[in-house]
This record gives structure tokens, C-alpha cells and sequence, in this order.
């Protein structure tokens, strides 16, 4: 099998570059939460959702809509699994035991949890429009007694020395995963939190702010066309060659991005301390927690800075009037404010 040493350099490159640009930021853990739902968002996409970025932020914030997708609960089970399992990497290395846990915390609760969510398929299931049959369908998995057997296989391929490089690896676990299919649902998500788990359980990636599937949405019919060539062709080089373009790809955004943020912080701290006055100091408290939840309520301005309500309801307005907070529900009561400037670097 041939390896495009050139993409794999550009990709290991910017991979690299990222990784740097991310630990400069002044707390990396503040801004990883919105790398995880822009990867969750995407990813189900991918598989139908029509949920937003903005959608999943107001769904956590608790903002009730009549307007809000039904299924932004999937994206939110998204995040949530990938948490998980993040945390679990600390004592549990991917394995089919880990992989089985995330499928069960991606269903729990939404559509596809009557489809036996952590266990492997005891049925046959294939791949194809809607409607289609097993006799028409355009991909058929492995028969389910085969299944403990190959994902068996594939575990001991990603802890076997090799000489394979990394994101080779990576690439081909991921297309491996995908022509298993070892659950009735929830494939296609497992397996893109696959390749974030690896890439931060090898070390490639000190945080899971790689987005990857932003790029396979966006090229979405050859994502599926190039799967499809390694099962039909066994086109690894394929696969390899556009898998390596779109970590370099999405590795390159996310470096802006992480850029964008050091000028919007600096932005913003600068206008809070011209225009706030003796408010500064809550108003600079306030801007470090809405990296981490840039959708308030008043309330929360108020637990955030410490101050009494009616202070808290002039410091809102300072805030909004300097440009960083953004009133969006149009209630006289129950108001909600976004950070609008940085949920709008992700939200693209």
C-alpha cells in the first residue's frame, strides 16, 4: 500500500501547528467544550440532524423554543459521549469494551435507543437509500456472528507495533470500523469519535479540537464513495489520500480559529476595561466565564460576578453596549444573551 508522503507530512504538520496554537491560548479548557459541539453538530449532521451550533447552546442553556429541532438532543448525546469518552481514556484505551460504552451513551435516551444501544448487532443490517432492501442495498456488512471476531481484529491493529505511520492508522480504523458496522445504529458517529479518541490517546492531539467532520460533511458523497472503493477495490490510497487532505484541511481552520480567539479576547478585554469603568473587574470575570457558556441569563451574570441583581442588570447592559453580549430571544422576561462573537468563529 502506497502512502502519499507528502499529504502525510502536510497533514502531520499542520496537526502539529494546531495542537501549538491551542495550548497558547490563556485557558485551553475553556474553549475546548466549543471544539467538541462543532464536531458533535457536524458529525450528526452527517447522518440527518438539523440541529445548529446555536441550537445545541440554547438546548444546554435550558432556552425553550418552539423553533428548536427535535433532534438536538442526538448532538447533545454526542457531546456527551465524547466526554465520556475522553474520561475513560485515562484508564480504559480504545478498545471494542470503550467503543460499546459510547454507543450506549450516544442512544441513551433518543432515537435509535430501542436498537440495543452498547451491544453488538445480533441481526444482519446493510447500507443504502431509504427503502431499500438487503437484495438492493448498495452495502452489506459483515453477517453479526462475524462481528465480535472483526472488531477483535481491529482492536489488536490499533495497539500492534507497526510501521504504518499514525495517521495512516487512524484513517484506515476508521474505514475499518465503518465496513464492520457492528451496531444497528450509530455507526458513523462511533466512528468519527474513533478518530478523535485515537488521535488524543496517541498523543497527537493534547485536546479534541480537530473538527474532522466538517470536512467529511462538506464532501460528504465522496466520503461515502471512497469507504466504498476500499470495500469494493480495496482502494486504501484513496481513502488514505482524502482522509490526510482533510485532517490538513480542518487542522489549518482550527489554528485560524484558535487565532480568532486570542484577537476577540484581547478585543473585548480592551473594551470592557474603556467602557466599563469601576464595572471592569465583574465586566472581565463575566468575559472568562462566556467561554465556557456563551449563552447567560441574567441570573447567571449575577452568580458569575457576585453582585446583587440590580447591578448585575446594569452590568448586562454595559456588556451588550460594548459589543460583547448579544440579547437574542426578544422576551421581556426569561432573557437570554449569546456571546455572539465567539459562538459565530465556530458557527460557520
Amino acid at each position: 500500500m502506497r502512502i502519499n508522503a507528502e499529504l502525510l507530512s502536510r497533514a502531520d504538520r499542520a496537526l502539529g501547528r494546531l495542537d501549538g496554537s491551542v495550548l497558547t491560548l490563556p485557558n485551553p479548557e475553556l474553549f475546548v467544550m466549543m471544539y467538541v459541539r462543532k464536531e458533535a453538530v457536524f458529525s450528526s449532521q452527517i447522518e440527518g440532524t438539523q440541529s445548529s451550533l446555536q441550537d445545541v447552546l440554547a438546548a444546554e442553556a435550558q432556552v425553550l423554543s418552539p423553533e428548536q429541532p427535535r433532534d438536538v438532543h442526538e448532538v447533545v448525546n454526542y457531546v456527551r459521549a465524547m466526554n465520556y469518552g475522553l474520561a475513560r481514556l485515562a484508564t480504559l484505551p480504545v478498545s471494542v469494551r470503550l467503543i460499546r460504552e459510547i454507543h450506549r451513551e450516544l442512544l441513551q435516551g433518543v432515537r435509535g435507543s430501542s436498537l440495543t444501544p452498547g451491544e453488538l448487532r445480533t441481526s444482519q443490517n446493510w447500507i443504502g437509500p431509504a427503502g431499500s432492501s438487503l437484495a438492493d442495498a448498495s452495502f452489506v456488512p459483515p453477517p453479526p456472528d462475524e462481528v465480535p471476531r472483526a472488531l477483535g481484529d481491529l482492536e489488536k491493529f490499533l495497539h500492534l507495533a507497526s510501521d504504518i505511520p499514525l495517521l495512516a492508522r487512524i484513517g484506515m480504523a476508521h474505514a475499518q470500523f465503518e465496513t464492520i458496522h457492528p451496531f444497528l445504529d450509530g455507526n458513523g458517529r462511533v466512528g468519527r469519535l474513533l478518530i478523535t479518541f485515537l488521535l488524543c490517546q496517541q498523543g497527537v492531539l493534547q485536546k479534541p479540537v480537530l473538527y474532522l467532520s466538517h470536512y467529511l460533511k462538506q464532501h460528504r458523497q465522496e466520503y461515502y464513495d471512497r469507504l466504498q472503493a476500499v470495500r469494493d477495490a480495496g482502494d486504501w490510497e484513496g481513502w488514505l489520500d482524502f482522509f490526510l487532505r482533510g485532517v490538513a484541511e480542518v487542522s489549518a481552520l482550527a489554528t485560524e480559529t484558535a487565532r480568532k480567539i486570542l484577537l476577540l479576547r484581547e478585543d473585548h478585554r480592551a473594551q470592557i476595561t474603556d467602557k466599563l469603568g469601576r464595572s471592569a473587574a465583574h465586566g472581565h470575570k463575566v468575559l472568562e466565564m462566556l467561554f465556557r457558556h456563551p449563552i447567560v441569563s441574567g441570573k447567571q451574570v449575577r452568580q458569575f460576578a457576585g453582585i446583587a441583581a440590580p447591578s448585575a442588570n446594569r452590568l448586562v447592559a454595559r456588556l451588550q453596549d460594548a459589543g460583547v453580549l448579544l440579547e437574542f430571544t426578544g422576551n421581556k422576561r426569561n432573557r437570554r444573551f449569546r456571546y455572539d462573537g465567539y459562538i459565530r468563529l465556530f458557527d460557520g
